[in-house]
């Protein structure tokens, strides 16, 4: 959620990641200077060393709430049912319309992520692996129901949740495809692929 001032607009704090965001997902990690960041923001270079460390903190911020929110997603999803095969459709419809929705935020934390410094890395893992094993645990309900048919549950979660992830290296709002009707496509073909 972001951060409002007394005034009712974002602090320097969500100005910065804002700008950001919109840095990164232009030029790339490794191309965008604080400078840039700053400049986006309406900012002096040295306001993005009052809120955060680095320009990797930036990142770091960036990725945390993205992941956060991707696996607040996926988990709100699968509780919205019983039924297996109705939580598969709902858990990945969800998750890639988050993606395309957050495309940008998106392609950062999936394209950036390597640019994290090793104990940000791995914290970021911890929330990838919840990811998985949220969809890892709904296959597996279903398989044991007998109404989802599936050999290898980790590589089948990890490939419908790409569906979503990897739909942020090529889409833009505004395109021939609305993120909604891709939700729709990615929850039908997890359905087809799954279903006993």
């Amino acid at each position: 959620m972001t951060e409002l001032t007394a005034n009712g607009g974002p602090t320097a704090r969500e100005r910065l990641l804002d700008a950001a965001v919109e840095a990164f997902a232009e030029k790339g990690f490794a191309a965008t200077t604080t400078r840039d960041i700053a400049s986006r923001a309406g900012m002096s270079p040295a306001a993005v060393y009052v809120h955060h460390d680095s320009k990797e903190s930036l990142l770091y911020r960036v990725s945390l709430d993205g992941h956060t929110h991707a696996l607040r997603i996926i988990t709100e999803a699968a509780a919205t049912t019983d039924s297996p095969t109705e939580r598969v459709r709902q858990m990945v419809h969800d998750f890639s319309l988050w993606h395309a929705d957050h495309s940008r935020v998106g392609r950062i934390v999936q394209y950036e992520y390597h640019a994290l410094t090793d104990e940000h890395r791995a914290e970021i893992g911890t929330y990838r692996r919840k990811i998985e094993q949220t969809m890892q645990n709904a296959l597996t309900e279903g398989v044991d129901q007998g109404v989802l048919a599936v050999d290898d549950i980790p590589g089948t979660a990890f490939a419908l949740l790409s569906l979503g992830i990897d739909l942020v290296r090529w889409f833009e709002p505004g395109g021939s495809w609305t993120g909604e009707g891709l939700a729709d496509l990615h929850a039908r073909l997890a359905v087809r692929m799954t279903s006993a």
